[in-house]
């Protein structure tokens, strides 16, 4: 089945699409006739997985501790990997739908939502450490500016044709920095000092993210301007 233009525009270059584990686990999936579609809404799933396991991490115990820290990383991992895996297997194995970049898009705007707004209550009534944001519900913020991102660069395809994945807070880099500020958070826990990685993380993945809208639309805008020179 022929994949559509607007799906391959809409793929961001990743360098992991070459990787051995990559394609070893795309090829599966065609074998197995899993359609990447189906794919794109296990995305989904993890992330809800990694919003369950987020809200009840900060009231765990003894080993269960490292067991609730370590499997929301694993969720929000799975997800990317989610997200890696249905465009390969739309476009690499051929199996891509008329529908495929609906559902390559709209599931990761919900991931987003459930993972940051998990992260920010696994902190809920923590001290805060970051004293200008304690009455900014950071989660919530984090996953605002996370939709206002994706907004910017499909405002852009829809004017230009072209999808901006410019960072500094792209998916890929809200996941990375959500993960490193979890596995702080879980070696604060386990310390049982006082706990600011995930807070900090949502500090950064919001003003990362306010920054990274501010260039996508900057750069549209520059674009249109040009256009209209011409």
């Amino acid at each position: 089945m022929s994949v559509p233009e607007e799906h391959l525009s809409s793929r961001r270059v990743l360098s992991s699409r070459d990787s051995g584990w990559a394609r070893a686990l795309s090829a599966a999936c065609v074998r197995a006739g899993l359609p990447p579609n189906v794919i794109s809404i296990f995305s989904m799933v993890f992330a809800a997985g990694a919003w369950w396991i987020f809200m009840h991490a900060g009231d765990q115990t003894g080993g269960w501790i490292v067991a609730a820290w370590l499997g929301a990383i694993a969720c929000v991992q799975m997800r990317l990997v989610c997200n890696l895996l249905d465009g390969m297997v739309a476009v690499e194995g051929g199996k891509g739908s008329p529908q495929g970049v609906i559902f390559n898009d709209a599931p990761d705007r919900v991931a987003d939502v459930l993972i940051l707004v998990g992260a920010g209550y696994s902190g809920a009534g923590e001290p805060g450490v970051v004293k200008l944001f304690d009455m900014l519900p950071l989660g919530w913020s984090a996953a605002c500016v996370a939709l206002g991102t994706a907004y910017a660069r499909t405002l852009g395809a829809a004017l230009t044709g072209k999808h901006d994945f410019s960072g500094p807070m792209a998916k890929q880099h809200r996941m990375a920095v959500l993960t490193v500020g979890a596995l702080i958070e879980m070696g604060q826990h386990l310390a049982g000092t006082t706990r600011w990685g995930i807070q900090v993380a949502l500090v950064v993945i919001f003003f990362g993210g306010l920054l990274t809208c501010w260039r996508r639309l900057r750069a549209l805008a520059v674009q249109i301007s040009e256009k209209q020179m011409k």
